[in-house]
Parts: structure tokens; C-alpha cells; sequence
């Protein structure tokens, strides 16, 4: 197994009190594989992605438990100088907002080689010209060119392309894709997620894609995790997702996404708004905006079970599992 993550628990300290951003998050990435981790805005994707680089902004962040394991190693437990040589090289991150990630005074190409000399120890003249390379793997014309611009003179698809080439450009095992294709035009979203597709493919590289759009699951991911509160609802194979949600929520997200072939008046929209972090409910999070809520949703936590082979958080499965219905 490439990656594992075990009992993952993130917590922020906020002005109100403590936040449990990731509360004891359970998966595994093979190689090869993409897994994409779904949800609503603050389900705690995001914070996830950035704790497996400990990336996590301490203070007001801190992973208070759990392992983080690449190839049998914890990464937890590694120094700031051993997490320096595996970020970038082992394990890479396309950033949400290339034109927050990329450092708007340097061109583009200095950017790229500053990554391929800080692990692959080349001169600046080698390191250039490996960045041009990779900016014509990424699909970018003219790259020799290319190469002297600075980001406010590309487009935001050439941008993300760039972002793509830097996380790659090290040949790295793992590759976090946090939003790739967010504010993207619909037809640049598709030869990004393309040109991902495609460069897993040819270097048989992981991807843990952090997406709230089900329909690039549906095109990419092979498993999926669905997040809601910071706890894992859902997980399964990309294909018995979509053929059969189990969770109320995944129902909801799936109902959620518009349909070319039907005419409606109004698009699904799940009632209700996610419980406020520092007030959470006693029971189920999602219980409060559950069509199936049941008297022991809105008392006690229910447990993340095995259904069928697959894993779902839910009384509906819990009952079942334990032969009460």
C-alpha cells in the first residue's frame, strides 16, 4: 500500500473553542489508484490533504492523533527537514488557487526549476531545461517561450498547467490534487482533468483528488470517500457509488447534480446548512437535514460499518449489521 491513513485527527483552536476539522478519518491510496475525497465546503477535505503533508498552520492547527503512512513509514513522525525532501519529490500537492500558489514576481520557469534543483540536485542550465520539458508534457505551446512569462500572463487554465507541471516535475508516487479544476471553464476542466489522467497513466502515479464535484468523481476516481463534519459517511468503489449511494448524504449529493436529459423547474438542493463546528449535535451530524432521521440519530453517534463490502456511516446500516431490522 502507497498510502495509509489511520485514525487521522486535526484540530484547530479557534476564538470560540476547539474545531475537530478531521475526526478519526480512515483510507488507503494504492499505487496507480485515484481516490477522491467528496463533500460540502468544510466536510474537512482540504485539512485532510494538508495534514498528509503537514501542512496543517500551527498554531491555531494541530494533528492531535493518528499515523500517516507512505511505503510502511509514518510521516508524522518525521522531522521538518526529512518532510522538506519528501514534499515535492515523493509526494506533491496542486494547490486550489494557482495565482495564490504561484509567486507572482518570478516567471514561471524559474518556479519550476527551483523544485527540479532543490531534489534533483541539477545546475540552473539542466534544471531550465527539464522545465521546459515538463511545461511541454503539461501542454503548454511554445514552451521555450513560455518558459520568461509570469503568471499574470497566462490564462487560468495555462496557470493550473503550470501548477500541474511543478507538482510533477519530480516524477513524484503521490500526487494531491486539491480542486484542480475550481473556477475553470467547463472545457478547460476537461483537458485538465485529461492531462491527469493521462500523465497517471504514463507514470503510473497515485492521485488523491479533493473534489465537491460528483461528476469529476464519475470521470476519474476509482474509489471514493465521502466527508461530512470531518468524519467519513461513505466509502466505495467509484462505480457502486453511483449505482447505489447508501448514505442519505451521498443520495442528496448525487440528486444534487443536474441532469442534460431531464427538464425541471428546480435543481435538488439538500435541506438545511451544515451544524456550526463549535456547536455540533449530539448525534449524527447530518441528522438534522436527514429525510430518514430516526429517534437514535439525534441521540448517539452511529459507527462507521461494513455493508455489503463497502463502508457506510449510518443507523439504517448499523441496525442492519447487527440483525435488529
Amino acid at each position: 500500500m502507497l498510502l495509509e491513513v489511520k485514525n487521522l485527527q486535526t484540530q484547530f483552536r479557534v476564538k470560540g473553542g476547539l474545531v475537530n476539522a478531521v475526526d478519526g478519518v480512515d483510507f488507503e491510496v494504492e499505487k496507480g489508484e485515484i481516490l477522491a475525497i467528496v463533500g460540502e465546503s468544510g466536510s474537512g477535505k482540504s485539512v485532510t490533504s494538508l495534514s498528509v503533508l503537514s501542512l496543517i498552520p500551527s498554531p491555531p492547527g494541530k494533528i492531535i492523533g493518528g499515523e500517516i503512512l507512505f511505503k510502511g513509514e509514518d510521516l508524522l513522525k518525521k522531522s521538518k527537514k526529512e518532510m522538506q525532501d519528501i514534499r515535492g519529490d515523493k509526494i506533491s500537492m496542486i494547490f486550489q488557487e494557482p495565482m495564490t500558489s504561484l509567486n507572482p514576481v518570478v516567471t514561471i520557469g524559474k518556479q519550476i526549476a527551483e523544485t527540479i534543483t532543490r531534489h534533483k540536485n541539477l545546475k540552473k542550465k539542466e534544471a531550465t531545461a527539464e522545465a521546459v520539458k515538463m511545461l511541454e508534457l503539461v501542454g503548454i505551446p511554445t514552451p521555450e517561450k513560455r518558459i520568461n512569462d509570469y503568471p499574470h500572463q497566462l490564462s487560468g487554465g495555462m496557470r493550473q498547467r503550470v501548477m500541474i507541471a511543478i507538482a510533477l516535475s519530480c516524477n513524484p508516487e503521490l500526487l494531491i490534487a486539491d480542486e484542480p479544476t475550481t473556477a475553470l471553464d467547463v472545457t478547460i476542466q476537461a483537458q485538465i482533468l485529461e492531462l491527469l489522467i493521462s500523465l497517471k497513466n504514463k507514470f503510473n502515479t497515485a492521485i488523491l483528488l479533493i473534489t465537491h464535484d460528483l461528476g469529476v468523481v464519475a470521470e476519474t476516481a476509482d474509489k471514493v470517500v465521502v466527508m461530512y463534519c470531518g468524519k467519513i459517511v461513505e466509502k466505495a468503489t467509484s462505480l457502486e457509488l453511483f449505482k447505489k449511494p447508501l448514505h442519505p448524504y451521498t443520495e442528496g449529493l448525487l440528486l444534487s447534480i443536474p441532469k442534460v436529459d431531464e427538464k425541471v423547474d428546480q435543481l435538488f438542493m439538500i435541506p438545511g446548512m451544515v451544524p456550526n463546528p463549535l456547536n455540533m449535535p449530539k448525534g449524527c451530524a447530518f441528522s438534522d437535514r436527514c429525510s430518514k432521521c430516526m429517534d437514535v440519530c439525534i441521540q448517539k453517534q452511529p459507527e462507521l460499518v461494513d455493508y455489503e463490502g463497502r463502508k457506510v456511516r449510518c443507523f439504517l446500516y448499523n441496525d442492519k449489521q447487527e440483525g435488529q431490522v
